[in-house]
C-alpha cells in the first residue's frame, strides 16, 4: 500500500526518475551550453528545460511500466514498494513534460522545437520500441538532438559541428546497450525484447563498451589540431576501459563488471565532449 506519507511520495518520486542519469544528462546539457559560451540566461534555460524533459521520461518510464514491474515483483521499482502510484506518475509525467515544452521554446523556436522532439523521441522508447529492435533508434536520436538543441539555443547563428552529433547518437546507444544489461532477465521475462536482448548477453556485454569507446575517440580524435595531453590521456583510458569490459563480457557474461566498466567509458566520453565544447559549435 502506499504510505500517504508526503515523504515517502517525493522518495518515490525521486526514484522513479532514474535520478542518476537524469542529474548526469542534465549536468551534461548545462557543461556543454556554458562551454560553448551560451551564456548564463540560455544555459538556465537549456539546463531547465533538459531536466523537465528527463523527469517526464523517467516518470512516464515507470509509470508505463508499472503492470510489469508488479509482475516480476522489482524490488528497486518505487511502484512495487507502495511509494507512489501509476496515477501520480502519470499526473507528474505530464506535468514535466508540459513544462520541458515552455522551458525549450523559451530558448527559441527552432531549438525548442528540437528539443521537444528529441523528447518525444524518448517517449516513444518508452511507450513502444523498448520490445522491439528499434530499442536503440530513440537512444540515437535523443541524444543526438541534445547537441543539436544545445547549440542551436546558444546566441548567434551557429551549427553542431557532425562528429559532436554523432558521437552523442553512439553515447546514447551504447549507454542504452550497458543500461539493460542489469535487467535483462526480467525483462525478458515480461515480454520486453528491445535489441539488447534479440542479442544476448554477451553480445550486448561487448556491443556497449564499443560503442562507447568508439564515441570516445571520435571525441578525442575529431576536433581541429592535434589532441592537447588530457584528450589523448582519456582517449586512451576510455579504449583501455572498452577492452576490459569486452574480455569480461566474453570471459563472464554474467558480472557486473561490463555494465560497470561501460558506464565508466561513457563518463569519460561525457568528460570528453564538454572538453571539446569549444569545437562542438561551428560558425554559421
Amino acid at each position: 500500500m502506499v504510505t500517504g506519507r508526503p515523504r515517502g511520495l517525493v522518495r518515490g518520486l525521486v526514484v522513479a526518475s532514474h535520478f542518476p542519469p537524469t542529474v548526469m544528462v542534465t549536468a551534461f546539457a548545462l557543461a556543454l551550453s556554458a562551454g560553448i559560451g551560451a551564456g548564463a540566461r540560455t544555459t538556465t534555460l537549456v539546463a531547465l528545460a533538459v531536466l523537465a524533459g528527463q523527469l517526464s521520461v523517467g516518470w512516464s518510464n515507470d509509470w508505463l511500466d508499472a503492470r510489469r514491474d508488479l509482475a516480476v515483483g522489482r524490488a528497486d521499482k518505487p511502484v512495487v514498494t507502495g511509494l507512489v502510484t501509476p496515477a501520480a506518475l502519470r499526473t507528474a509525467a505530464l506535468v514535466a513534460l508540459g513544462a520541458c515544452v515552455v522551458l525549450s521554446l523559451a530558448t527559441g523556436v527552432v531549438p525548442g522545437l528540437v528539443h521537444v522532439v528529441a523528447v518525444a523521441s524518448a517517449w516513444s522508447y518508452n511507450a513502444l520500441l523498448k520490445a522491439t529492435w528499434w530499442s536503440w533508434a530513440p537512444y540515437a536520436l535523443s541524444f543526438g538532438l541534445l547537441a543539436v538543441f544545445v547549440v542551436l539555443a546558444a546566441p548567434g547563428d551557429g551549427r553542431p559541428a557532425p562528429w559532436a552529433v554523432g558521437a552523442a547518437a553512439l553515447l546514447g546507444v551504447g549507454a542504452h546497450v550497458a543500461n539493460t544489461l542489469p535487467d535483462l532477465e526480467d525483462d525478458a521475462a515480461t515480454g520486453v525484447r528491445g535489441l539488447p536482448h534479440r542479442l544476448g548477453r554477451r553480445a550486448s556485454s561487448v556491443l556497449a563498451p564499443v560503442l562507447l569507446g568508439v564515441a570516445a575517440v571520435l571525441v578525442a580524435l575529431a576536433p581541429p589540431g592535434a589532441p592537447d595531453a588530457a584528450r589523448a590521456a582519456l582517449g586512451g583510458a576510455a579504449v583501455g576501459l572498452a577492452v576490459a569490459a569486452g574480455v569480461v563480457g566474453v570471459v563472464r557474461p554474467r558480472s557486473r563488471a561490463p555494465f560497470a566498466l561501460s558506464m565508466a567509458v561513457a563518463g569519460v566520453c561525457v568528460v570528453l565532449l564538454v572538453l571539446a565544447a569549444p569545437a562542438v559549435a561551428l560558425p554559421g
